[in-house]
């Protein structure tokens, strides 16, 4: 299955020199949205500011297959400052969206496009004295079909989602319920 890229990109990865990057949207609760990307600086695209990483920003091969397969990503960060530690720590990150994109920039103008959207796994933290890198585990949308859907066609679980609804206060006598079908019934 081929993924759609923007025109501008396209157009652009058929010029002699083409300047590629790569960004990264973590969407951890607001107002914690961190977004970064390959290069230096900041950059604004969509309304939306992204911090430049330069090459302390790493991503894995974002895999795109035939069948229906979960296949993930990691985004590796590293000379990552303390505030940013901290808020890896403290911030409830699993099941998190995160969005990765890749892009040109032609005549000073970035243009992306989504290649990856998952959910935040793990985050494992290598810290040193020198250095201190954060390498996030991000698992495809698709895993949501290999979990299990618990739902019991009970009267308590129905009122658990909608308390007022009596559709199910009657299933638990009907398997008892002697139904007469096509004769009349015993007197």
């Amino acid at each position: 299955m081929s993924r759609d890229l923007a025109t501008a990109i396209s157009n652009a990865l058929d010029d002699s020199v083409v300047s590629p990057l790569f960004a990264v949207e973590l969407l951890f609760d607001s107002p914690n949205v961190i977004r970064l990307w390959t290069g230096i600086g900041d950059l604004v695209y969509d309304g939306d500011t992204y911090t430049g990483s330069g090459n302390l920003l790493s991503i894995s091969t974002v895999e795109e297959v035939s069948d229906i397969s979960a296949r993930g990503a990691k985004i590796v960060l590293s000379g990552i400052p303390s505030e940013v530690i901290s808020l890896a720590l403290a911030t409830p990150y699993q099941g998190r969206v995160c969005n990765i994109y890749f892009g040109v920039t032609v005549d000073g103008t970035s243009t992306f496009s989504s290649i990856f959207s998952g959910y935040m796994d793990t985050m494992n933290i290598s810290n040193s004295a020198e250095t201190c890198t954060v390498e996030l585990s991000v698992e495809n949308k698709l895993i949501d079909l290999e979990r299990t859907r618990v739902r019991r066609w009970s009267s308590a679980f129905q009122k658990s989602l909608y308390p007022s609804d009596k559709g199910f206060d009657f299933v638990e006598d009907l398997q008892d319920k002697e139904v007469f079908w096509g004769k009349a019934t015993p007197v």
